[in-house]
């Protein structure tokens, strides 16, 4: 069970009007893949229709926090295709700030894209994949899973939740020959941090903090950045093996973050990102 390559097999996607979505849906198409493409918002898929003119990608409307579109979408593509080999999870959100300053439907926005989405979408397209006797689910995780810095609090309990999430699946569901697999990015250039809001209102005890942080985190993704078409390529290779492993962190920092969350004491950690973050220099002054 659980064993079988699915190239040129049928492949969902979320999230693919802009960064790892868009990429890999174009990559998977360029070997072989059928793919659906979806995104909430139409009107969005510009950048996708230029990235794949010529190649034939299906696009479809699906916004994973609408159980209605959800089930309208997987009705379309079984009737479609009749089958659904695979599902990438990259559908997702981000809003920054410390956590006293960020509005509760913020949160609950970032937990319903990014965890629960991830959920209802899965649970859709389970039966399927039970009667097909295989399938895998790559759910789009983040080094925040393992590392979480200040400011970002929301998003990695939504990350946190996913991986635990996937890990007690995949158990459930391998003996229907079911994979569960997680890429875990370090540092890309894509939209989601570019999009997300900073919350930082007059008064807060913590304004000087993120005033700090920001032009920091923001700089460091535009000099240390890597190219999202690198997860698309281990998308590609992590849907084509046979047996594939249930952590893929990658990125310039990723294994380093990863070592670091076992083998660095949370004090040390805390010490060493409140200084990378600036921080450590603001609290100084106050």
């Amino acid at each position: 069970m659980g064993s079988r390559s699915f190239e040129r097999g049928v492949v969902l996607i979320t999230g693919c009007s802009t960064g790892f979505g868009l990429h890999t849906a174009v990559a998977l198409r360029c070997h072989g893949w059928r793919v659906i493409a979806t995104m909430r918002d139409l009107g969005k898929r510009g950048a996708l229709d230029a990235a794949s003119a010529g190649i034939g990608l299906d696009v479809l409307q699906l916004d994973v926090c609408d159980q209605a579109s959800i089930d309208r979408a997987v009705a379309q593509i079984l009737a479609l295709t009749g089958r659904i080999d695979a599902v990438i999870h990259n559908a997702g959100v981000a809003h920054a700030g410390f956590f006293e300053d960020i509005p509760d439907e913020k949160v609950r926005q970032v937990m319903e894209t990014n965890f629960f989405g991830v959920l209802a979408l899965t649970r859709a397209v389970l039966p399927a994949m039970r009667a097909q006797r295989h399938g895998r689910i790559v759910v789009m995780s983040s080094t925040s899973a393992f590392v979480p810095e200040p400011a970002f609090s929301s998003y990695a309990a939504s990350k946190f939740a996913v991986e635990g999430w996937t890990q007690s699946v995949g158990i459930e569901v391998a003996p229907f020959g079911i994979d569960m697999v997680l890429i875990e990015p370090g540092t890309y250039k894509t939209e989601i941090w570019s999009n997300a809001s900073v919350a930082k209102p007059e008064g807060s005890a913590y304004r000087a903090f993120v005033e700090a942080m920001e032009p920091r985190v923001r700089a460091n993704v535009d000099r240390n950045g890597g190219d999202p078409a690198e997860v698309a390529a281990l998308i590609v290779k992590v849907l084509g093996a046979k047996r594939p492993s249930l952590r893929h962190p990658i990125g310039p920092n990723s294994r380093v973050m990863w070592a670091m969350s076992r083998l660095v004491p949370y004090s040390v950690r805390r010490r060493i990102l409140a200084h990378e973050t600036g921080l450590a220099a603001v609290a100084k002054r106050t």
